[in-house]
């Protein structure tokens, strides 16, 4: 019964501050920790009270789409992998100035999250300090995949000598996973790299310098590097 009570008075507040919750990020999360208080979903079913009559699922929905038309559009460029941040950047850019909703990394997340159910490939890759890459293309990257993700996140790119020296692997071992992540589109080589061949990770590259660097500089940084 007590369960009962807080779901009722849940729904009276959602349906009180419906546009708040589809308007203001901060409200919709503190809505999402309140749902998970008393064991509701709103997210779980794109019918019923939640969607039909608040429109909360409609939110997710809908952007769950604009993230799987942003990652395929971009495939070409990652090998399928993105950072929550630039999935954000672009979905922010791409709405038009006269729409209220506001987008956070948390949105996404949730919105990816529902993803995983329809298979596809869409996965969550934790790079650690609460910071994730978003799968989009089939095939599971292995530990060793993600640790080595993890290792170029701050320069965007990993050399072999590197991961040796800073996950203690032998030769064999690294090369290997350089040359899947190489085969999968995952990472570009630089062989014009002074003392050794570089191995750049595309969608930690562009976010890190679309923020710095000019578009001609970007151009110019991507065409050292090559696709094998």
């Amino acid at each position: 019964l007590r369960q009962l009570f807080f779901r009722c008075r849940l729904e009276q507040f959602a349906h009180r501050h419906r546009d708040e919750i589809r308007k203001n990020s901060q409200f919709r999360r503190h809505f999402q920790e309140m749902c998970a208080s008393v064991g509701v979903d709103p997210l779980a079913s794109g019918k019923g009270f939640w969607a039909e009559k608040l429109g909360v699922g409609d939110f997710y929905y809908e952007l769950a789409v604009q993230i799987v038309e942003v990652c395929l559009s971009t495939n070409h460029i990652n090998g399928g992998i993105m950072t929550v941040e630039e999935i954000r950047n672009r979905l922010m850019r791409s709405r038009s100035r006269t729409r209220k909703e506001t987008i956070t990394t948390d949105d996404i997340l949730r919105a990816v999250d529902k993803l995983k159910v329809l298979g596809g490939g869409f996965e969550l890759v934790p790079l650690g300090g609460g910071r994730f890459l978003v799968q989009s293309v089939p095939g599971e990257l292995s530990m060793d995949h993600s640790r080595v993700l993890q290792l170029a996140e701050d320069a965007a790119y990993v050399t072999k000598e590197l991961i040796i020296d800073r996950l203690r692997w032998d030769e064999p071992r690294a090369q290997a996973v350089l040359d899947h992540l190489v085969k999968e589109g995952l990472a570009w080589v630089d062989s014009q790299a002074t003392d050794t061949i570089q191995y750049w990770i595309p969608s930690l590259f562009l976010q890190q310098y679309c923020h710095s660097s000019s578009s001609t500089s970007v151009s110019e940084s991507l065409q050292s590097m090559s696709v094998y």
